[in-house]
């Protein structure tokens, strides 16, 4: 019998960019799994929790423990909301032990979607073709997922191409992004530097937030370069 995927799709995924969630369900139902969204899903608690209010987010963590309590397997296309509910979930919770109990146990149980499908699934090729030129951007928190290089380069007809120099901030950074917007253009306009030097027709990462800010400037710029998160390349025909 297939086990149970619940899909924690996150804010941006459910508001900015479904396509990435319903390829993500897609992929993992190839994978041999039963995927379910449950529908009193809301947020991780990344904002408040970023942002110093605490109270807030032990609020929308505590939801997001009844929501979760008895999935099998929290599958989530974000590695900051998944590096959120995985390791500072507990967090939240200093004077509750029955709440940071709770928070530890549903954060054993929390995965990225790449790191899923390598570490839980097994699975590397999905039958996936995507007949053009990727590159790969990391994102902050990630310098442990780069098994979705591993991933991209398995799918048929896909040409992979690293880009030059470090992996850096994309500029978004959560709060970054409201606070120095002049700081994060530049650092932002320095990765579609690094993006268009790859001469790669696609760039593809784990993290929605990144994606949708390296999206903005290269719409801006009028540079034909797509940025896809690696379920949609997965999910491709």
């Amino acid at each position: 019998m297939a086990k149970r995927v619940s899909l924690f799709v996150t804010c941006m995924v459910d508001q900015l960019l479904p396509q990435a969630g319903m390829a993500m369900a897609d992929v993992l139902e190839r994978a041999g799994f039963d995927v379910e969204f449950r529908e009193a899903q809301t947020c991780c608690g990344l904002p408040a929790h970023q942002a110093g209010c605490a109270a807030q987010a032990r609020e929308v963590g505590s939801h997001f423990l009844k929501t979760f309590a008895d999935a099998d397997y929290i599958v989530i296309p974000s590695t900051r909301c998944a590096d959120m509910l995985s390791r500072d979930l507990p967090r939240l919770f200093p004077d509750d032990p029955s709440a940071r109990g709770d928070a530890q146990a549903v954060s054993t149980r929390v995965w990225e979607f790449s790191r899923f499908l390598l570490e839980v699934a097994k699975v590397d090729s999905f039958g996936a073709r995507f007949p053009h030129r990727v590159t790969y951007f990391d994102t902050c928190p990630a310098p442990t997922h780069s098994g979705a290089r591993d991933l991209l380069q398995r799918v048929q007809d896909l040409e992979y191409v690293e880009m030059n120099g470090p992996a850096e901030c994309c500029g978004f950074g959560g709060n970054f992004r409201w606070n120095f917007p002049a700081a994060a253009d530049a650092m932002t306009l320095k990765q579609v530097e690094r993006i268009l030097a790859s001469k790669a027709t696609h760039v593809v990462g784990l993290d929605v937030a990144c994606l949708l800010q390296l999206r903005r400037a290269l719409e801006a710029g009028n540079h034909p370069v797509q940025a896809l998160h690696l379920a949609e390349v997965l999910a491709s025909r």
